[in-house]
């Protein structure tokens, strides 16, 4: 059903119940004017009193949203878009790295070092993984790592010992 004859439709209900609540007849009441073309177009499907196998139209069932009535100036859209509450907040915690000289957080690890602790574990990994086979054929013992010039101590007895040939990286600490 189109459109203009929901409305005509629904229109003429209220109109109905307006005078039966006020119990006038139907010759007393202003009529109501509302703006429409001269001549509503009727198709053949519709001209059949009985027929209702018109199919519904594609604009029946989108739910119409909210349109902005005016454009938002150029000024306007800069402004809520650089709002002082969406700019980056300044960092005063912010500190050189002792070991590279690159600047950091205080309270997190440098990102350049922090990738040679993850290159020098790889090959601490991989030599454990060439030492004991499969990489999860490992027993559950703790890992002493031996650098260049150094000897295991008398608490490191039963223990996996891993020894590389280079020498001990600044960040890379002895437990004590």
């Amino acid at each position: 059903m189109a459109l203009w004859q929901r409305l005509r439709m629904s229109w003429s209900t209220f109109e109905c119940a307006l005078l039966q609540a006020f119990g006038l007849q139907r010759r007393l009441v202003p009529a109501l004017v509302i703006e429409a073309p001269v001549n509503f177009p009727h198709s053949e499907a519709e001209s059949h009193d009985g027929d209702q196998s018109e199919s519904p139209s594609f604009l029946d069932s989108i739910f119409w949203m909210a349109a902005p009535k005016k454009r938002r100036t150029i000024e306007v859209n800069r402004c809520r878009r650089r709002d002082i509450r969406k700019l980056e907040k300044v960092k005063n915690n912010i500190e050189v790295c002792q070991v590279c000289g690159r600047l950091k957080l205080k309270h997190v690890l440098c990102a350049f070092c922090y990738q040679k602790v993850v290159h020098e574990t790889a090959l601490i990994r991989a030599q454990i993984q060439a030492q004991e086979g499969r990489p999860h054929n490992t027993p559950p013992v703790e890992s002493i790592i031996l650098y260049a010039g150094e000897k295991a101590a008398e608490a490191d007895v039963g223990k996996r010992i891993i020894e590389r040939n280079r020498k001990r990286p600044a960040w890379f600490t002895v437990d004590s």
